[in-house]
């Protein structure tokens, strides 16, 4: 299993900076839980990863991956039956990662660091090398058998280290239960909320969907909105662009298929008003885009309906085609002339190797020459 934050360019680049790093945080002492009282958990399976930081100054936010790798094992316990990875990024507030000073992640000859990170389910206990507000290490997740015993009291049931492991991956607590609660969805199991977090279902989530009308029903509802890409921003600048009423399975539709506010806008600064999110996605389906719609006001095709521009695309009449005919002394062609050369398989090409022979001929010409296969 796999879970993927999105991220990516900056979790590449943290771990560009661990690579730098890594010789210097392998130097330090093991991870240590000094301070906790030791519990059941921390007798039991072990959580340890790796972090990398970019600490930023600018907008008062850090960067932060954790990455781990499980290996799978066997019943016999030597053969490997494969591996996990959990990997995530997320900007965090500096002060969260408490113990470490500004001093020490912005130190420009490099200094050793231990520091925490605190969530609902379990701490990272981390420690590592910065320099230069970049910095890697290593963690020990150490769980929270308080948090495991509310979850127990409230009736999700008992978590196991690697369940409290996985919320504390996900940023998952007690909040979202009662969000969950308050919106008046079912109460998840364990698993569940395990899914609800690595899927990005967070209380904001929640909040903000009831806050917008939604209540979905299930859980596994929440989840594919997630999935699907349909976030509060989108749903609020569908809003913005007159779309108010919008059915959650619409809405999912809508983003499956590209129709994004900003296609909106830009549909509309080409100065087509479309009605309906149906029309839209029509429209996004069949491949006219703003840019499509410049290219071909370029050439002078600048007075086109949204079904003549639908026409056009779907039979394969680009602005490249148009500008390649141009160049070879076929300008100012009417649209029907230029569906019916695409059709027909005449192309920049063919045309070339039939002026080779010394002839110009019209339209009508080339696609009958090409219908006979002439040349």
């Amino acid at each position: 299993m796999a879970w993927q934050n999105l991220r990516p360019a900056r979790a590449r680049a943290a771990r560009l900076v661990f690579l730098t790093c890594a010789l210097a945080a392998l130097a330090l002492s093991a991870p240590s839980g000094q301070g906790r009282t030791p519990n059941a958990f921390a007798q039991g399976e072990r959580f340890e990863g790796q972090w990398l930081v970019e600490y930023r100054t600018d907008d008062g936010k850090t960067s932060l991956t954790l990455n781990y790798k499980e290996v799978r094992r066997a019943e016999d316990g030597r053969k490997h039956e494969g591996f996990s990875f959990w990997n995530t990024t997320r900007d965090v507030a500096p002060e969260s990662l408490q113990g470490l000073t500004r001093e020490q992640a912005l130190s420009a000859s490099g200094t050793n660091v231990r520091f925490e990170l605190r969530r609902d389910a379990g701490t990272f206990a981390c420690e590592g090398w910065f320099r230069q507000g970049n910095g890697s290490g290593h963690f020990n997740f150490v769980p929270d058998p308080g948090f495991a015993a509310e979850l127990s009291r409230r009736g999700v049931g008992t978590p196991d280290t690697r369940q409290l492991f996985r919320l504390a991956m996900a940023e998952i607590g007690l909040g979202l239960l009662d969000q969950l609660k308050a919106a008046g969805y079912e109460q998840p199991t364990i698993e569940q909320l395990v899914r609800l977090g690595e899927h990005g279902v967070r209380e904001d989530y929640v909040r903000g969907l009831k806050e917008l009308g939604y209540r979905l029903g299930t859980l596994d509802a929440l989840v594919q909105m997630r999935d699907h890409g349909v976030s509060l921003e989108f749903i609020g600048g569908l809003r913005e662009a007159g779309f108010r009423e919008v059915r959650a399975e619409d809405l999912v539709r809508t983003r499956d298929h590209g129709v994004t506010p900003s296609f909106i806008r830009e549909m509309r600064a080409a100065g087509f008003e479309t009605p309906t999110l149906e029309s839209l996605i029509r429209i996004r389906d069949h491949g006219v885009t703003a840019d499509f719609i410049k290219g071909l006001r370029a050439e002078g095709y600048d007075s086109l309906s949204l079904e003549q521009l639908v026409g056009v695309r779907d039979h394969g009449v680009t602005v490249e085609f148009i500008r390649e005919l141009r160049d070879l002394g076929y300008s100012h062609l009417q649209l029907e002339q230029l569906i019916r050369m695409r059709d027909h398989g005449v192309t920049a090409g063919f045309i070339r190797n039939v002026k080779a022979r010394g002839t110009s001929p019209t339209v009508e010409e080339l696609i009958y020459m090409r219908d006979r296969g002439s040349y």
